[in-house]
């Protein structure tokens, strides 16, 4: 048993399934029993009033039906609960209670039981008020310095004080520049009511300012008469503290000097009754209630502070005294007097759970065993420890912590997509314009060989795409079970996605360690574009070599020809669902390919799956001589205008940030200027501030919105500029003949980031990586190598210097680099190639002008331009 748990005395479970909050728990004498014992008095929104009286046989006792005074359902939810001097002509104790439209207040008494027969308590309507506005939360006391009785002071949503004398309304007043209603809470040391409003303030209201104030009553009248009709409300004092507040409280004991304190979202302060802070104390966690209470040393206050970690602090001022465990997170915590038993804690969480503790600790009966005392032999340790080391040295081998094969692995994840088109379209929320959004089926299978406990599937696509549920938590999985997950992938953005590939991801735990299984998938060309006419004109054609003779579109095409069309053997249109073509040409008297499109980004996605489906069809033929290679030029210039309008929509994005801190700093400026007029006791002309906050408003909206718009713009920038980047690294691949090594660093290099930020953007990521092989493995001489790079990425002012090192780039592996990530890579490649790579001036690419349409070639190789090269 922990030191500092909470020592249950007794407690319950209210109702089922209800609920309960702050105001909805009081204690006090409410049956006028006359032996200073509490009751427990909760209410729930459900709208039952229920009345305890614990007096349990031992500490720890659960609920007997004679703790249970009264339990009745009033029908309408219980927003709060106080015990007072309610009912005029006596000073007899009474039960508020506030609904949402209406305040009751009842009488509880009690009659002697006979025989076996029980105490009987019942309540009585003394009188109630219906509300005309909805009520929020209350406070009582004796408003104005009244003697013997307690007046109601209820504040509405809408922020309306109703003052209720008793058994007749007195008046209302509205707070001034309300939007949400605080904490209410009312000191009598002061006569005031003190809150927290929405500015994160707390104000304190006169009662006699507020009873020489204009009435609520009149707040139709214009502008100028509400300002002849009375006095305006003016607040007493006001304090800043920077955060929501969750409750305020007064209290005055004999000892201790008359406070306020309030609890705040990370924060509790101690102020004296003008506003100033006496004390105030940072909380490192998240408070859910509180309550003062007297303290045994003189001038200081005890405080309870409940909080969502189930703790229950006691705090001396701003010293933390004792800490202890709660069952459950407290909502609303009381001190009473139960039973004789001074200073029991009474708590109540969300859910009904009701307990009264106390605090202590029970003193441990354990004792430790003696040790047997024996001689160690230090020869058995030794052989065991070795042995022992050993077995940590097998078990730590290479081989045991590589990755299992597929089929000894505890859990195996597969993915089958379906061969064909959903007949029903199961599309969610797309932006596609087009008439019908296909899906296609994903069938995930998850088969387990060992216990997996909590199984969590997660199905990745990369956006445009999306699928219809992309997590599932599954119930555990028993040895050699399986369980089978369907969701249907579609493209949800106006844009045509740079990958078609996906991965699903498993993560379970079994009993020693957390384990994580993933299989990837491949989603269809059908899903982005279906069949068309070819198109014979283009702005942007590419022409792919290969070794074999070409293969009929009849055979490696199937899903997008008819069979019945002749003209589609050596000629397949695609229409895009975004509204573009793409045309693929295949050559009758040579090898080769062309891939023709209106936009260089359309040409990726038909260029891969056309190269895909080449090798596919020859390694069915057992042919393993298949290559592809690409003699054209690299269209670098095209290229670059993809990274010139993303480049030019993240420079819009940051005026965007510019403009709306501009405009946030003078929108908060008139808002300043204005409550400083509408404080002040003698009104002044606005002079046209509300006009201007108005304006300025409408500027804020504006630029939010466009900036919206400016980020929707540069995602689809992005995913075009990916698109071209991807084709770009496979041109280079087929040109130079790179290996799969190779190729992963240029992916690395050129698509380093799944999106970009304002901090950290595509060109600035891209230009560093380009640059450290520059400086490396492509590298003229030793002097280049010693360059140190810049540790810091900042966004360029332009994209000159990137464009210059891509060319740059590229330059050099035509005339002989070799990619290659180690260390003395420059070393071996001066020893492989003779002469190493060809020193290029930098002087010329610097002094190069750019030329519209500009295609970039390299004279290692034949070129065959895009404006003569026929199929």
């Amino acid at each position: 048993m922990s030191l500092f748990k909470a020592r249950d005395w007794w407690s319950t479970i209210l109702g089922e399934k209800e609920e309960f909050d702050q105001g909805c728990l009081c204690v006090g004498d409410v049956d006028n029993s006359g032996s200073g014992q509490d009751k427990i008095v909760v209410g729930s929104y459900m709208g039952y009033l229920r009345i305890f009286n614990p007096h349990p046989v031992k500490p720890g006792d659960g609920v007997q039906p004679e703790d249970l005074l009264l339990e009745v359902q009033l029908r309408e939810p219980i927003l709060q609960v106080e015990v007072g001097k309610f009912v005029s002509g006596t000073e007899g104790l009474h039960l508020a209670v506030l609904h949402c439209r209406k305040l009751c207040v009842y009488a509880v008494s009690g009659t002697l039981g006979t025989v076996e027969h029980g105490n009987q308590y019942q309540i009585k309507l003394m009188y109630e008020h219906h509300l005309q506005r909805t009520a929020c939360n209350m406070t009582y006391g004796p408003f104005g310095g009244v003697k013997g009785r307690d007046l109601i002071c209820i504040q509405s949503m809408d922020g309306m004080l109703m003052l209720f004398e008793q058994e007749s309304y007195a008046f209302g007043r509205f707070l001034p520049g309300f939007l949400l209603p605080g904490p209410l809470t009312y000191s009598s040391r002061t006569d005031s009511f003190i809150t927290v409003s929405s500015c994160q303030q707390v104000e304190s209201y006169k009662y006699q300012v507020l009873a020489f104030a204009t009435d609520a009553d009149e707040r139709q009248e214009t502008e100028q008469q509400k300002l002849s009709s009375g006095k305006r409300l003016a607040v007493d004092w006001v304090l800043n503290i920077g955060e929501q507040a969750l409750d305020i409280c007064v209290v005055s004991f004999n000892q201790a000097v008359s406070s306020v304190f309030v609890l705040g979202e990370r924060n509790f302060f101690c102020l004296k009754d003008n506003g100033q802070i006496r004390f105030m104390k940072k909380l490192d966690y998240s408070p859910s209630c509180f309550i003062p209470y007297c303290s045994v040393k003189e001038g200081t206050i005890n405080t309870l502070v409940g909080n969502h970690n189930k703790i229950l602090n006691v705090y001396q001022d701003v010293t933390l005294k004792w800490a202890t465990q709660l069952p459950h997170i407290p909502v609303s915590v009381k001190v009473a007097n139960l039973q004789g038993l001074n200073g029991v804690i009474v708590t109540l969480s969300d859910d009904g759970h009701l307990q009264c503790s106390y605090l202590g600790t029970d003193p441990s009966v354990f004792q430790a065993p003696r040790v047997d005392s024996r001689e160690i032999n230090y020869e058995e340790f030794d052989a065991e420890m070795k042995k022992l080391q050993k077995s940590i040295k097998e078990a730590t081998k290479t081989q045991d912590i590589l990755l299992k094969s597929e089929k000894h692995r505890n859990l195996i994840v597969t993915a089958e997509v379906s061969p064909d088109l959903d007949a029903e379209s199961q599309v969610v929320d797309s932006e596609v314009k087009a008439e019908a959004v296909p899906s296609v089926t994903v069938k995930v299978t998850i088969q387990s060989r060992v216990t997996a406990q909590k199984p969590n599937l997660v199905v990745c696509v990369q956006a445009p795409l999306a699928v219809t549920c992309d997590q599932f938590f599954l119930d555990d999985l028993e040895p050699d079970a399986s369980e089978t997950v369907v969701v249907s992938g579609f493209l949800k953005g106006n844009c045509l996605p740079s990958e078609l590939e996906g991965n699903c991801v498993v993560s379970y735990n079994t009993p020693t360690v957390l384990n994580v299984a993933q299989c990837n998938f491949r989603l269809p060309l059908r899903l982005v574009c279906f069949p068309a006419q070819p198109s014979k004109a283009a702005n942007h054609k590419l022409t792919i070599d290969t070794n074999k003779p070409p293969i009929s579109f009849l055979t490696i095409f199937p899903d997008f020809v008819d069979p019945s069309g002749d003209d589609q053997a050596n000629a397949l249109g695609f229409q895009f669902l975004t509204g573009s073509k793409t045309t693929l040409l295949a050559s009758k008297t040579s090898q080769r390919y062309r891939i023709q499109s209106d936009q260089l980004e359309d040409l990726w996605l038909i260029t891969k799956e056309l190269i895909l489906r080449l090798e596919e069809h020859f390694k069915k033929q057992n042919c393993k001589d298949f290559a592809c290679t690409f003699s054209g030029s690299i269209p670098l210039q095209e290229y670059f205008e993809l990274i010139d309008q993303h480049f030019e929509l993240r420079l819009n994005a940051e005026k965007f940030q510019e403009l709306l801190s501009e405009r946030a700093v003078q929108f908060r400026a008139i808002e300043r200027r204005l409550l400083t007029r509408f404080k002040d006791k003698t009104p002044a002309p606005l002079q046209h501030l509300d006009t201007l906050l108005e304006g300025t408003f409408r500027e804020v909206i504006a630029l939010a919105d466009a900036a919206e718009e400016n980020q929707a713009n540069m995602f689809r920038a992005l995913t075009k500029l990916k698109s071209g980047t991807h084709l770009v690294i496979m041109l280079i691949s087929l040109w130079q003949k790179l290996s799969a090594d190779q190729v992963a660093i240029l992916e690395a290099t050129f698509l380093p980031l799944a999106e970009d930020t304002q901090e950290l953007g595509w060109e600035e990521a891209v230009d560093a990586a380009i640059s450290y092989l520059l400086r490396t493995c492509l590298s003229k001489s030793s002097k280049e190598q010693a360059l140190n790079l810049s540790s810091e990425l900042c966004m360029p002012k332009d994209t000159s210097r990137l464009k210059k090192n891509i060319t740059l780039f590229c330059d050099r592996l035509a005339k002989g680099g070799r990619l290659s990530l180690s260390t003395d890579s420059a070393t071996q490649q001066a020893a492989v190639m003779p002469g190493g790579c060809t020193t290029i001036p930098e002087s010329d690419l610097e002094e190069r002008p750019v030329i519209p349409g500009y295609t970039a070639k390299f004279p290692s190789h034949r070129l065959v331009t895009k404006q003569k090269s026929k199929p």
